[in-house]
């Protein structure tokens, strides 16, 4: 065995030798699975993010879609209380079917308005009159379903 030394240095001296001090392939494998990750583990991954991605995904769907209706209905809420003030602000009595189109940026709502003189007594069977209960109702389509609201009020008219 030869040893070369440089005497200046505290360097160790190189050996010559055909035989490795230590295999270097045990170290590898040792460090590969210790400290790197596997083809498999990153595809895990990836599919646990892809589908949390499409969850998120259909969870801002449902929230857009929920956000629609409610402004659809709101609009309807509206045309609705218009139509109420009007009639109540009448001084005449309402008439007993009427029918409304209106155009929204929804799409068509048909209103109709019905009125009928309430048959409303007193305790002592005397009945009351000048009352109309009127009745509008509001239908429209979302995605090709129909849809509908009503409200019902009182309007009392002197004869």
């Amino acid at each position: 065995m030869e040893k070369w030394s440089n005497e200046i240095f505290n360097t160790p001296a190189l050996q010559d030798s055909n035989t490795p001090i230590m295999a270097a392939r045990p170290i590898r494998t040792r460090a590969r699975s210790k400290y790197a990750f596997a083809l498999y583990e990153v595809l895990l991954g990836v599919a646990i993010f892809a589908l949390g991605v499409i969850a998120l995904g259909r969870a801002v769907e449902n929230c857009i879609n929920a956000s629609t209706i409610s402004a659809e209905e709101n609009v309807v809420r509206q045309i609705l209380s218009d139509r109420m003030a009007q009639v109540q602000a009448a001084s005449l009595v309402p008439e007993a079917e009427k029918e409304f189109k209106i155009k929204t940026g929804y799409g068509r709502v048909i209103l109709t308005q019905k009125a009928a003189a309430a048959a409303l007594t007193e305790p002592d069977n005397t009945l009351i009159t000048g009352i109309n209960l009127v009745t509008l109702t509001a239908r429209w389509e979302h995605a090709g379903v129909p849809q509908s609201k009503q409200i019902q009020f009182y309007v009392y008219r002197s004869s």
